[in-house]
């Protein structure tokens, strides 16, 4: 089972982005599969969510800008980011999860597989 991000880059302020997270190996009918990043000096933390179900889940500090979805047949899932700050510079890592979640999707700890990162830089 595999997990590969590819879209980092530099971006300027209120710029785009979209990250893609090439899954490969995963038979689970029930699954999280997750964006979260790491910025310079800070702890990882849950950026958004999708689950089996069709559930999705942001953080905060992201709603209204960024979009999670998924192409089953490809077995791709990406974020479309819009409007991007300088805070939201940060190593983005793709996630994965045999377990259906809701309130927990922003726990480390419930997914075994991760991507190697992609990094994201919004700067002038």
């Amino acid at each position: 089972s595999q997990l590969v991000e590819s879209g980092g880059g530099l971006v300027q302020p209120g710029g785009s982005l979209t990250l893609s997270c090439a899954a490969s190996g995963f038979t689970s009918n029930y699954y999280t599969i997750a964006w979260f990043r790491q910025a310079p000096g800070k702890g990882r933390e849950g950026v958004s969510c999708l689950n089996n179900g069709g559930t999705s889940n942001y953080a905060d500090s992201v709603k209204g800008r960024f979009t999670i979805s998924r192409d089953n047949a490809e077995n791709m899932v990406y974020l479309q980011m819009n409007r991007l700050k300088p805070e939201d510079t940060a190593v983005y890592y793709c996630a994965f999860s045999e377990i259906q979640l809701f309130r927990e999707w922003v726990l480390q700890s419930r997914y075994a597989y991760w991507g190697q990162g992609t990094q994201v830089t919004v700067s002038s």
